[in-house]
C-alpha cells in the first residue's frame, strides 16, 4: 500500500467543511476550513485523544456520548439510554413512562446488561501489520485467515495493558487498517432520564422529521474499581474520575454559529459500487422495510395488555421503529433520483481512466472486474438466506454461542475464533445471562413462527438441508405444521432460566452431546454445517476484501488525478464533522423554509395528552408559567428546545456532543431530516441538516421540571 497516495488524497481541498467525517488524525490538514468555519481552538488539539476536548468523548458501543462532570456523569441521548430505562422499569415503577432520577449516586441503577462505555486513548496506523507481503500473496479463506491472525496478534499486545479493549478497524475498503485502543468500563448505572413525554416527544411521528420538539437527553454514570481499573458492577465500585469533561457553553447559540460534532458514526456508503447502490435499494431495503413492518406488528399483538412483557421489548420496538422509518425515507428520496444513473456513470468513468493506460490497467484492472464478481455473489447469498437467519428462537441463538464457546475452549486462545476469545468472554456471559431482561417466549415464537412460514415456503433448493434435517421441515408445511415444530422447543427447553444457563457456561462439548434439552440438541445438531457455511462466507469475504482494497486505491488515485478529496466511510470510529448552525430554504419537498430552532412553544402546540405527544403536566404548567429561568433565548423569547446544523453525520452518533468554536457544550445531536439521509449514500450540501436538542432545553428540564438540582450542580450549572 502507498501511505503517500492516501495522504495526498486527504489534502485536496474540493470537499465542502460540512461535508465529510474527519478522522481526527486528518484535521490539520483542514485546518483553514476549520478556521475558516469559525473555530477558535488550534485544529491540532484536536488530534490529540487524551486532552481536551477528545478526551472527553466516549462511545457506547452503538451511540456517542460525552463526560460532562469530574465524577464520570455521561451525557448522550435518551433513545440510546432508553433500554436500560425499559429493563429497569416494570408495571410498579414505570420509569419509562414517567422519568428516573437518582437523586443520590446510591440511588442510581445498573444499565442494561452488556452495557459498555468505552474512552478512545490511542489510535495507530498498522496496515503494513495487517496487510503484510506474505498476506498479500494470499487468496480467499487464506487470506482472511492471515489477516485474521494478525489482527488478534495486534489486540492482543495492545490489551497487555488490563482494562483495555483493543480493536482493529478497517478503512478505504481494506486498504489501511488501524488499531484502536479504549478503556473498557463495564459497570455503567443509569442516571437521569426524562419522561417518555419528553425524551421521546413525538415519538415515531416526528421521527426524522422537522420542526422537532424532542428532549432526546439522559445520563449514565462511569464506575470502576477503587484502585482505577475497569471492573464488574459491584457496590463497592467508585465513579471513574475523566483526565477531561466537557463543560457547558456560558452563551446561548445562535443561527450561523460554528458548530462541531465528535462522536462515532456508525456506517456510511458513499464509495459503494453502483451495482451495491441497485441491489440495496431495488431488493434489501424493501425487504427490511416489510419484515420490520410485520415485527412491529406482530410483537404488538402479543404485548397487547401485558405491560411488562410490552416494556421488555420497548427497546426492541424502538429500535425497529427508527430504522423502519429511515429506511422507508431512503427509498422515497431515492425513487425517481438519478443516483444510481451517477454512480454508474462514475464508475465507468473509473474504469475508462484505467483502462486509458497500461500501468493502471495492469495495476488496478482486475481487482475492479473482480469484486464486481464476488459481490453478486455475496448478494445472491444473501437473499437466499433471508429467511433462514430469521427463523432461529432466540434461545437456540444462545444454546449455539455457548457450545461454540465450549468448542473453542479446547483450543489455545490465540486459535480460537475472533469474537471467542478469553478477552470476549465478559461480552458473551452478559449476552447469554442478560437475556430474561428482554425477552418473552411467546413473543419470540410468534416472531420466528412468521419468518419460519417464508422460509419453509422456498423450494428445498434454496433451504439448508441441515436446519431441515433438525427441524423437520420439509415442502408444503402449513403455519399449524411449523407451530408443532417450535411448540416443543419452547415447552423443553430449560434454558429460559438464568440459572440452567449460567450453569452450561465451562461445560465440554461431550456434555453438550449428552443433552436432552431441545435447543442444546439442536445447537449441537447444526454446528458443523455452521462451521462448514462459516468457511464458505470466509472464503468469498477474502476474495471481495483482497478486490474492494485494490477497488478502492484506484478510486483514490482517480480522484486524486481530478484534485478531489477522499475521506473514508463511516465505520463506527471516532470522526469529527463541522459545520454551521442553520435552517433551510426550502422544506421537505418544496414546502415553506426551515427555521434553525424550534421552542417550548411548539410542545404546547403539539401536546394532546395522549399517545407520542403526551407531555408531562408538570412540564405544561412550567411553559404556562413562563417559568423558564435563565435558559430564555433573547431572540426567540422564550426556551429553545432542538436547532438544525449543516453536519454530516449519521446512525451512531446519537448522542455525540455538540461544541462551539470554543469547544464548549452545546447540546446533543439525535437525527436528522427525513429527506437529507440518503446523504448516507450521496452527500447532498444543499439540503442535508442534522438535529440537535439544545442544551438549554436540557437544563432548563432538569431544573424547573425534574428538579435534578443534584446533577445540576455537579455540572457546574448552578
Amino acid at each position: 500500500m502507498k501511505k503517500s497516495l492516501l495522504a495526498l488524497a486527504v489534502l485536496s481541498t474540493v470537499a465542502h467543511a460540512d461535508e465529510g467525517m474527519w478522522m481526527p488524525q486528518q484535521l490539520p490538514q483542514v485546518a483553514k476550513q476549520l478556521k475558516a468555519a469559525g473555530l477558535k481552538l488550534d485544529p491540532a488539539s484536536l488530534t490529540k485523544l487524551t486532552e481536551f476536548p477528545m478526551g472527553a468523548i466516549v462511545s457506547l458501543g452503538g451511540c456517542s456520548a460525552s463526560f460532562v462532570s469530574p465524577q464520570g456523569l455521561v451525557a448522550t441521548n435518551h433513545h440510546c439510554v432508553y433500554n436500560s430505562v425499559a429493563v429497569n422499569s416494570n408495571a410498579e415503577h414505570d420509569y419509562l413512562k414517567n422519568g428516573f432520577l437518582a437523586k443520590s449516586m446510591a440511588d442510581e441503577l445498573p444499565a442494561a446488561p452488556g452495557s459498555r462505555i468505552f474512552v478512545t486513548e490511542e489510535v495507530a496506523d498498522v496496515s503494513k501489520d495487517v496487510i503484510t507481503p506474505a498476506v498479500d500473496k494470499l487468496a480467499g479463506k487464506a487470506r482472511l485467515d492471515a489477516i485474521e491472525k494478525n489482527i488478534k496478534t495486534l489486540q492482543s499486545d495492545c490489551e497487555k495493558d488490563p482494562g483495555h479493549r483493543c480493536t482493529v478497524a478497517s478503512f478505504y475498503g481494506g486498504l489501511q487498517f488501524y488499531r484502536i485502543k479504549q478503556l473498557e468500563i463495564r459497570d455503567v448505572r443509569l442516571v437521569h432520564a426524562p419522561a417518555e413525554g419528553i425524551g421521546k416527544f413525538g415519538g415515531d411521528t416526528d421521527n426524522w422529521m422537522w420542526p422537532r420538539h424532542t428532549g432526546d437527553y439522559g445520563f449514565y454514570r462511569a464506575y470502576v474499581s477503587k484502585d482505577g481499573k475497569a471492573a464488574d458492577f459491584s457496590k463497592d465500585n467508585v465513579p471513574y474520575k475523566p483526565k477531561h469533561f466537557l463543560k457547558l457553553a456560558k452563551d446561548g447559540v445562535k443561527e450561523g454559529d460554528f458548530i462541531m460534532v465528535l462522536g462515532y458514526p456508525g456506517r456510511t456508503n458513499r464509495h459503494r459500487l453502483p451495482s451495491e447502490v441497485d441491489y440495496t435499494f431495488s431488493w434489501e431495503y424493501p425487504a427490511f422495510v416489510q419484515s420490520s413492518a410485520e415485527t412491529l406488528a406482530t410483537i404488538a399483538r402479543e404485548t397487547t395488555g401485558d405491560r411488562n412483557a410490552a416494556l421488555k421489548y420497548a427497546g426492541t420496538v424502538a429500535n425497529v421503529n427508527n430504522y423502519y422509518k429511515n429506511r422507508k425515507g431512503m427509498l422515497t428520496s431515492y425513487q425517481g433520483s438519478d443516483i444510481l444513473a451517477r454512480k454508474t456513470a462514475e464508475h465507468n468513468a473509473l474504469k475508462g481512466w484505467v483502462n486509458a493506460d497500461a500501468k493502471r490497467k495492469a495495476e488496478f484492472g482486475q481487482g475492479i472486474a473482480d469484486v464486481e464478481k464476488y459481490i453478486a455473489a455475496r448478494d445472491a447469498e444473501t437473499k437466499r438466506d433471508y429467511f433462514l437467519n430469521r427463523s432461529s428462537p432466540r434461545l437456540l441463538g444462545v444454546a449455539r454461542t455457548l457450545y461454540r464457546m465450549a468448542n473453542e475452549a479446547q483450543k489455545p486462545d490465540a486459535e480460537r475464533k475472533a469474537g471467542m476469545q478469553e478477552r470476549d468472554q465478559p461480552r458473551l456471559k452478559s449476552f447469554i445471562m442478560g437475556v430474561d431482561k428482554t425477552y418473552v417466549a411467546k413473543v419470540d415464537e410468534a416472531l420466528v413462527l412468521n419468518n419460519l412460514k417464508k422460509y419453509a415456503a422456498q423450494p428445498a433448493a434454496s433451504r439448508n438441508a441441515a436446519f431441515d434435517a433438525t427441524f423437520g421441515i420439509k415442502d408444503g408445511m402449513r403455519e399449524a405444521d411449523l407451530k408443532a415444530v417450535l411448540d416443543p422447543l419452547y415447552a423443553g427447553t430449560k434454558l429460559s432460566d438464568p440459572k440452567a444457563r449460567a450453569e452450561w457456561i465451562g461445560k465440554k462439548p461431550e456434555d453438550f452431546k449428552a443433552s436432552d434439552d431441545p435447543m442444546i440438541k439442536a445447537a449441537v445438531a447444526l454446528y458443523a454445517d455452521g462451521l462448514k457455511r462459516e468457511a464458505e462466507d470466509e472464503e468469498l469475504s477474502g476474495r471481495i476484501q483482497q478486490a474492494y482494497s485494490t477497488y478502492m486505491k484506484a478510486k483514490i488515485a482517480y480522484m486524486q488525478s481530478k484534485g478531489q478529496a477522499v475521506y473514508p466511510d463511516a465505520n463506527s470510529t471516532l470522526r469529527v464533522t463541522f459545520g454551521k448552525i442553520a435552517g433551510r430554504s426550502t422544506g421537505a419537498d418544496g414546502t415553506t423554509g426551515w427555521s434553525a430552532f424550534t421552542t417550548v412553544k411548539g410542545v404546547k402546540a403539539k401536546a394532546t395528552g395522549e399517545g407520542e405527544f403526551n407531555a408531562p403536566q408538570r412540564q405544561l404548567d412550567a411553559i404556562n408559567n413562563k417559568d423558564f429561568g435563565k435558559y430564555v433565548d433573547p431572540v426567540l423569547k422564550t426556551v429553545p428546545v432542538n436547532y438544525l446544523a449543516t453536519l454530516d453525520i449519521t446512525g451512531g452518533n446519537s448522542g455525540s456532543a455538540a461544541l462551539n468554536a470554543k469547544g464548549e457544550w452545546i447540546g446533543l445531536a439525535f437525527d436528522g431530516t427525513l429527506d437529507s439521509i440518503i446523504s448516507d449514500w450521496d452527500f447532498n450540501k444543499a439540503m442535508t441538516r442534522d438535529i440537535q436538542v439544545d442544551l438549554r432545553y436540557i437544563l432548563w428540564n432538569m431544573k424547573h421540571v425534574d428538579h435534578a438540582d443534584n446533577l445540576l450542580k455537579e455540572m457546574g450549572a448552578e
